[in-house]
């Protein structure tokens, strides 16, 4: 198989990996927040994010040091180092483990009642130490998967396992179960995803060669990659993900925690499959940019920009327009306040996908310390604006703090890619991409409060992407390139029907020529 035939399989391999984990993950999750209510689904989403965040410490050396090492003496023909240095690994990710959960002990015996109210300490503890531990493996069995370049691997295992998850959830919700039911339903999904992966990726690994131990160039550079990325996934993590949750079970109610829980979860997936998409694209694209010149880094930089933008900025608009009816057709009118929530939370994980062109050029730069002291930043400004906000705003606090911490990633990613490469994006352009979705959002506006949920939501999505796609050519959002392309794609497909959309585009490319 020669390698573009392999990047092709690889990618559509892990394409049906992530949509299915998310789509029916995401699925799972409605069913349980609208069976627990906002208050109830709270206290279980801080625990789910506690098993998370343990996740993320335990395998922040270990998961990423697997895939890069793994690839290495793959690359480098050494296959019979990669038992024992897997074998390393997950030596090493037993004492973060052991860490995790010394922390998590402690967490629980000092402040039990305000983070997970209205649970048994113990009971919580146990399940921290089955589920962290499952998880964590199971992450690990992923990052050797992704070592030896077998996506197929990791789509079987959400494939088979996440469908059974769901139904379980499904059954439990039919059964009218308690909380702790689906924490068990947890246990379970995680035992599986383990037991999968592992039968998967067990079979991967070649046997170790006699006598052979790693040489000690090796693992200095391991143990400083894991010594490296374990800040950097730890803090980031806290910056990244829904740690508001965790705060809101602490300094305000369980029910503001669940409303944080489905408005960030939702945004966060509606950003991943829109946007999301053509960015998940960026790494690989800027470092052979890179490798081709500062001037191809820094044209591909400014082109993904405005193209990431493109994207996004309907689906802000949507979001921002229509946040209400959507809260209430997936999760009930029960969860309204999540609401404006969602809506801020939609632009702010927008503007990260926005900006991973910038993120991607730094990592290709080999700029990771440059990295680490942002994300350390970002992770500090976040932990304390919460505790600030959230104290004295509750729910309102914590949707400010995730917008602010938002904001000042995006502007520090973009600051210092642009000092990287020398070159500015397209702030007209930009500019002009956010007018068209902002007079498309009100163009939509009045549409809101006349029909039910599903009805307004399928006529608003109509009429933003409508008017977005008219006023982007209007507004000459497109190159000249694109507008070329799109007059061969009508002509072919639609015979240059309807001629009015023709002429719009012939005179789009010949405005956007014209600019200088």
């Amino acid at each position: 198989m020669n390698v573009r035939k392999k990047a092709i399989r690889n990618t559509l391999f892990s394409s049906v990996g992530i949509y299915t984990e998310y789509l029916l993950g995401m699925l799972t999750s409605i069913f349980i927040a609208r069976h627990l209510g906002p208050e109830d689904f709270g206290a279980y989403s801080a625990v789910i994010w506690m098993v998370a965040m343990g996740v993320a410490m335990t395998n922040s050396g270990t998961a990423s040091a697997v895939i890069k090492f793994v690839a290495e003496l793959r690359g480098a023909g050494r296959e019979d180092q990669i038992a024992i240095a897997i074998a390393y690994l997950r030596r090493a990710q037993r004492w973060f483990l052991l860490a995790v959960l010394v922390i998590g002990g402690l967490l629980l015996f000092f402040a039990g009642n305000r983070i997970t109210p209205g649970f048994n300490h113990l009971m919580i503890f146990g399940f921290l130490v089955i589920a962290v531990s499952l998880r964590a493996q199971y992450m690990f069995n992923v990052g050797i998967a992704k070592g030896f370049e077998d996506f197929r691997a990791t789509a079987i295992v959400a494939s088979i396992a996440t469908p059974i998850n769901l139904g379980m959830v499904v059954f439990a919700w039919w059964v009218d179960a308690e909380v702790e039911a689906l924490l068990a339903v947890f246990l379970i999904s995680s035992a599986l995803f383990y037991g999968v992966s592992q039968a998967l990726t067990s079979r991967m690994i070649p046997p170790p060669g006699k006598d052979t131990v790693l040489p000690d160039p090796l693992l200095r550079r391991v143990r400083r990659h894991m010594r490296l990325v374990a800040v950097t996934v730890t803090v980031g993590f806290l910056a990244a993900s829904e740690v508001e949750v965790f705060f809101l079970n602490m300094f305000g109610t369980s029910d503001a925690a669940g409303m944080f829980k489905v408005a960030y979860q939702l945004a966060v997936g509606a950003a991943m499959l829109v946007p999301g998409v053509v960015g998940a694209l960026m790494l690989p694209m800027m470092a052979n940019a890179l490798s081709q010149g500062r001037d191809v880094a820094g044209q591909r930089f400014v082109g993904s920009t405005s193209y990431l933008a493109l994207l996004a900025a309907p689906l802000v608009a949507f979001g921002a327009v229509f946040s209400a009816p959507i809260i209430a057709l997936l999760y009930g009118a029960q969860y309204a306040e999540a609401a404006p929530v969602f809506a801020v939370c939609l632009f702010a994980c927008s503007l990260a996908t926005v900006t991973q062109g910038g993120s991607s050029l730094l990592v290709s730069a080999d700029r990771q310390l440059t990295i680490l002291v942002m994300v350390v930043g970002c992770g500090l400004l976040k932990i304390l604006l919460d505790v600030v906000l959230i104290r004295a705003y509750g729910l309102h606090g914590a949707m400010l703090a995730y917008l602010v911490v938002a904001i000042v990633n995006a502007a520090a990613v973009m600051t210092l890619a642009l000092r990287a490469i020398g070159l500015h994006p397209d702030w007209a352009r930009l500019l002009r991409i956010s007018l068209a979705a902002a007079l498309a959002a009100l163009a939509a506006l009045p549409l809101r409060g006349h029909w039910p949920s599903l009805p307004t939501l399928v006529i608003g999505a109509i009429v933003v992407a409508v008017c977005y796609a008219f006023l982007t050519l209007l507004l000459r959002c497109w190159s000249s390139a694109d507008t070329e392309h799109l007059q061969q794609l009508v002509q072919r497909y639609a015979r240059g029907r309807p001629k009015a959309l023709m002429r719009l585009l012939e005179w789009s490319g010949r405005a956007t020529r014209q600019v200088p």
